[in-house]
């Protein structure tokens, strides 16, 4: 190999999937997946906190592309919020409507990112599940997210683990719905603290609520998104579930 083939070479994977992406997005009929219960149900209330539901504008919904959503901010007083959630679900990906990462929206909202990682938690209906798990920054309040993609059997961390499945799928299944599920666990003021507590002690109970949060969402975005691959295939061929190309729905 000559040293003008190296780059081509390297690059040739990535090009022969994004092309791959393209096609499949542009020719391969999709199943329409709706959920199977309401969003509406997914951890509505958290003990000791009080509740409020966010709504996005049509604009926004414009923007992400979901099908259905909630959001929702936990509180203890108007200046004190502990964590909020957002579960966004998408009946079928196409072109300009597909789940955007986190880690390209969160600074937008103006959020800075402190450190990224991943994170295990155990969920009773799925089992140890690694998620991703950002330290985040805005202005001066700290937060702890986590966040992961819940669909079609799997709940996976990695982004291009996610587009790998997605392009598996559109070709082989003909469907791609999927969730978007995150929650802010926001770093406790050290006047939220006990007297005496430390910083890292701040980060550690923030954490901690997270991975509870979580693990409760991991189990009730399972109960109303649709079942497995092998069970909505199965489904799926019953002659009277409807098909439509998703060239149709191409902005």
């Amino acid at each position: 190999m000559t040293a003008t083939e190296t780059p081509v070479r390297r690059f040739l994977p990535g090009a022969l999937l994004a092309i791959g992406v393209l096609l499949v997005f542009s020719s391969r009929s999709q199943s329409i997946v709706p959920l199977i219960g309401s969003l509406q149900t997914v951890l509505p209330v958290w003990e000791g906190l009080n509740t409020t539901d966010q709504k996005v504008t049509d604009e926004e919904k414009r923007v992400a592309g979901m099908t259905d959503y909630v959001a929702r901010v936990f509180w203890k007083d108007s200046s004190n919020v502990a964590f909020t959630t957002y579960v966004g679900y998408y009946d079928r990906q196409s072109q300009g409507h597909s789940m955007h990462s986190p880690k390209n929206c969160l600074p937008g909202a103006g959020w800075e990112i402190l450190e990224t990682n991943v994170a295990t938690i155990a969920s009773p209906a799925s089992g140890n599940v690694v998620v991703n798990k950002y330290l985040l920054k805005n202005g001066t309040r700290e937060a702890v997210v986590y966040y992961w993609y819940q669909g079609r059997g799997r709940i996976v961390a990695s982004e291009y683990a996610v587009k790998w499945n997605l392009l598996h799928d559109a070709a082989l299944l003909g469907h791609t719905e999927e969730a978007l599920v995150r929650v802010v666990a926001y770093v406790p003021r050290a006047s939220e603290l006990p007297a005496g507590s430390t910083a890292a002690q701040a980060h550690a109970s923030a954490e901690q609520l997270g991975a509870q949060v979580a693990s409760r969402l991991l189990t009730e975005v399972a109960r109303v998104i649709p079942p497995s691959n092998k069970q909505t295939a199965s489904r799926e061929q019953s002659p009277t579930r409807s098909n439509r190309t998703m060239a149709s729905s191409l902005d």
